[in-house]
């Protein structure tokens, strides 16, 4: 999610845990089933997003699938019910590697918060962080546009691209994410100051992420027009729109929900350390 997954920043502590543990070592994202209700694909992106949209780049089994280190460190995990499951991500994660796992939090009947649903770690797994996140969704206020000004970036920009991310730290963003999907950005003078794009493909839903605007050029409405041309496309070819934050970035989930997002549910993430 950026400022976590697609709109977490450098101000929100679990944003900044994240980034220390990415940093530290090969960090990888997983997405669990949620803890009450029926499955939602959006409840296990990556691993939706890994057998589904993406398969062509998944590395992994039956039972954990993760993309290339240079496109995307998210992991999808099929369940955590088969013991086999942790042999698998040795495997796939490999050994010394770091992945997060992402357990939705559904309120229960009453209301009130369910809890998390982790699973439990085996003998030797360490445990090395842990972060609050929101999922959010597109809802009818949503009124999406193309933007004239607007450019798609590929691979002849991934520098600038990276440069951006680096300076502005909208979450991770490596130099083969653009094949993940559709890339926008806008340009001044030569150089790139506003990005977004497509992450996450689960279903017929598609996150929207690595949302950035450089520091001169904020405060001047670039990022949500970028969003809005992102969700715009999204929904030309019958799709619909996700977004991830921070949920101590409260600014980012404000101005997504002016947009026209709104609150699906909170999540937790844990850092795990492969043996």
């Amino acid at each position: 999610m950026d400022r976590l997954f697609c709109a977490l920043g450098p101000t929100a502590t679990a944003a900044n845990a994240t980034r220390g543990a990415r940093e530290r070592t090969n960090l990888m994202t997983i997405t669990t089933p949620p803890v009450l209700g029926d499955s939602d694909v959006r409840d296990n992106a990556a691993w939706h997003s890994l057998t589904g949209a993406h398969a062509h780049l998944a590395i992994g089994d039956d039972l954990v699938r993760r993309y290339p280190d240079d496109v995307a460190g998210f992991v999808g995990v099929r369940t955590w019910d088969d013991p086999a499951v942790w042999d698998s991500l040795a495997s796939v994660v490999g050994s010394g590697n770091e992945f997060s796992i992402s357990t939705p939090l559904r309120a229960d009947a009453t209301g009130a918060g369910a809890g998390s649903a982790e699973p439990e770690l085996p003998e030797g797994w360490v445990r090395t962080f842990g972060g609050a996140g929101v999922q959010l969704v597109e809802t009818d206020r949503l009124r999406p546009r193309p933007d004239d000004e607007a450019i798609e970036l590929g691979e002849a920009d991934v520098a600038d691209m990276l440069a951006l991310v680096e300076r502005n730290r909208p979450g991770p963003f490596r130099p083969r994410t653009y094949l993940l999907g559709r890339y926008i950005g806008i340009r001044r003078d030569g150089r790139l100051i506003a990005m977004a794009g497509e992450r996450l493909q689960p279903g017929e839903w598609t996150e929207i992420s690595a949302v950035a605007t450089d520091e001169a050029y904020r405060r001047q409405g670039l990022a949500s027009r970028l969003v809005l041309d992102v969700a715009f496309h999204i929904q030309q070819r019958g799709g619909r729109a996700m977004m991830h934050a921070a949920a101590s970035n409260v600014n980012a989930i404000a101005g997504y929900e002016k947009l026209g997002f709104e609150l699906r549910q909170k999540t937790n993430f844990t850092g795990v350390r492969v043996p």
